[in-house]
């Protein structure tokens, strides 16, 4: 029985083979340019054309929340400070605008960023993408029954991350697209929802990195018969982005705090405002 266990076992990994030796390849650039493995039957950038649409869209927000808090502001005194100087609003206005169409060739820079520091990451650990899976299913039969249901285990987290990378890839696709829309929060004082947006922005890059290379140092491991370690590896990587949200998205706490320094500054210019009418 334990030796018809094995054998299936063993089929099962040969059978994933055919995928180990071509999914670790380009896994960046998928997490990354998603859009770029999405290729539409018309030929068209999908990109492109969605960002197009939704900057427009954004720019009409954009617009509309600037004439809405510039009346609400020195009109119906029902906003902000009447007493600031207009000069701000319009600054924040350009620089929404500026972020908006600024972003595309911002993105290309971090994105460099990114594979740099990733690859540099990964000379360290010493991992390529050249494996020699075969190899490892044999070595893993070898060792007996419990040992290639380990070998099992990782190939499914293997699988279960790669697909992860998939979703991060449209996540980052559909984060790059709605950018207009965040600018529009660049209006407030607080920077709304735009600072939600970049530290969501900042958590799935690291996110990437970090996946990138924990699953390069467990396959590494792993090939080098360290079963537990490359296992401990492919499951920490799953859990990386519940990991790093622990720290890295912030609960919004601190808008309270600039709203009470605000309101505290607005009340002693009223004071002032009464003392010098008195």
């Amino acid at each position: 029985m334990e030796k018809i266990l094995l054998l299936l076992v063993v089929a099962l990994l040969n059978g994933a083979l055919i995928y180990m030796d071509t999914l670790l390849k380009d896994i960046l650039p998928i997490s990354l340019y998603a859009e770029k493995y999405m290729t539409l039957t018309t030929g068209t950038n999908l990109l492109e054309s969605l960002y197009d649409i939704l900057f427009g869209f954004g720019v009409a927000v954009m617009i509309l929340k600037f004439l809405k808090k510039g009346f609400e502001i020195y009109v119906l005194w029902t906003d902000g400070d009447p007493d600031e100087e207009p000069l701000f609003l319009l600054t924040n206005f350009f620089r929404a605008m500026a972020v908006a169409i600024c972003f595309p060739t911002i993105y290309t820079w971090i994105g460099q960023m990114v594979e740099e520091l990733t690859n540099q990451l990964l000379v360290v650990i010493g991992q390529s993408t050249d494996y020699n899976w075969q190899a490892w299913v044999n070595s893993i039969s070898s060792l007996g029954l419990v040992t290639a249901l380990f070998g099992l285990v990782f190939v499914v987290c293997f699988f279960i991350l790669y697909f992860q990378f998939l979703m991060r890839g449209l996540e980052m696709f559909i984060l790059r697209v709605g950018i207009p829309l965040a600018c529009a929060g660049l209006l407030d004082n607080d920077r709304g929802v735009f600072r939600a947006y970049t530290q969501k922005f900042m958590q799935s890059m690291l996110t990437v990195v970090i996946q990138i290379a924990l699953a390069k140092l467990g396959v590494g491991l792993m090939l080098q018969s360290h079963v537990f370690w490359g296992l401990a590896c492919m499951m920490l990587a799953i859990k990386t982005p519940r990991f790093l949200s622990d720290f890295l998205i912030t609960s919004g706490g601190g808008g309270g705090v600039v709203n009470n320094v605000y309101h505290s500054v607005k009340l002693v210019g009223m004071a002032r405002k009464m003392t010098k009418a008195g």
